[in-house]
């Protein structure tokens, strides 16, 4: 058996999916079995083709793509290309990906995947909203105690929201199935606004990428450039949150994250903070834990460990 640990990507790419994405599969750690597609920062169409195309990027095509959700589970779609672009790839250059998108529904293939390797063995991460999680184990709650991890991107607490004054994106396009799969029995790790703020670009981090001697460098770089007007022209601040290339950093240097274990409800009904992930920090509720939320990063490590994974690269 592979010592690599096995990971299916669910992402809606998105700049900071795609620098995801390429650390994934330049890191010599990770078997990536299949990347899942959901509507969120775009349309499913976009994310879909997005996500082959990144793959090509990488010389990947033998990595299989599947397209999942068009639409969260009981919400219209709220999408992000006041963010990431109409494309959801704005900034960088895209071609028409000649890899096939695969027949099978994304949510079929994360179940059968769970069901024929041994339990324990896959990693979910997930980079977007959790729509097809949820769809998932839904139609399948057997798959839950054969994950051996869930890392996803969302939810916030000390930050605050990014899309309304109390919520994440990702959770918030699709807060009901954020609550399936919070409530699922898993272990879970969430990446939130909290520690992703933490891993801020510069221009020195942003060198470190561009002065890679090949081609998946300069389109990460591009990527984060492409952040960086957004966060400048919104915040007045320059170097871009990296949010979702955390989930891959920590697979591979969870000792570049701090936190602590506590419970993180979803908030459903709320009229100003529907999505809002509601964090007990203090153990105050007594509900058990049920999330590893982290708030802590070596920044400088983070990017260093990006830049070692895509050097390996085309």
């Amino acid at each position: 058996m592979s010592d690599k640990r096995a990971i299916i990507i669910d992402t809606d790419p998105g700049q900071d999916d795609a620098v995801a994405i390429l650390a994934a599969l330049g890191a010599p750690q990770l078997d990536v079995l299949g990347i899942t597609a959901v509507a969120g920062n775009v349309a499913l169409a976009q994310t879909e083709r997005n996500a082959r195309i990144i793959c090509e990027w990488a010389g990947r095509p033998d990595v299989p793509v599947y397209a999942g959700a068009a639409a969260p589970l009981l919400r219209p779609l709220v999408t992000a290309e006041h963010v990431h672009g109409k494309t959801g790839l704005d900034g960088v250059p895209l071609h028409q990906p000649e890899m096939p998108l695969q027949a099978e529904h994304a949510a079929d293939f994360i179940v059968t995947t769970l069901r024929e390797r041994p339990a324990g063995t896959v990693t979910l991460c997930a980079l977007g909203p959790l729509t097809n999680l949820a769809l998932a184990l839904r139609m399948a709650p057997d798959i839950a105690p054969r994950i051996r991890e869930i890392v996803l991107m969302g939810g916030s607490y000390f930050e605050g929201g990014n899309i309304t004054p109390a919520a994440e994106f990702n959770i918030y396009v699709d807060p009901h199935a954020a609550d399936i799969v919070l409530r699922c029995g898993a272990p879970i790790v969430m990446m939130p606004l909290d520690v992703t703020h933490k891993a801020r670009s510069s221009a020195a981090r942003i060198g470190w990428l561009r002065a890679l001697p090949n081609r998946a460098g300069n389109l990460a770089a591009d990527c984060l450039t492409t952040l960086e007007r957004y966060d400048v022209q919104r915040y007045g601040e320059f170097g871009s949150p990296l949010h979702d290339p955390t989930v891959i950093a920590y697979l591979l240097q969870p000792q570049l994250f701090g936190g602590r274990q506590v419970n993180v409800s979803v908030e459903l009904a709320g009229e100003l903070t529907l999505g809002a992930t509601v964090i007990d920090w203090w153990g105050i509720s007594g509900r058990a834990a049920n999330v590893h939320y982290l708030t802590e990063v070596d920044a400088d490590g983070f990017f260093r460990l990006l830049a070692d994974c895509l050097s390996t690269l085309p």
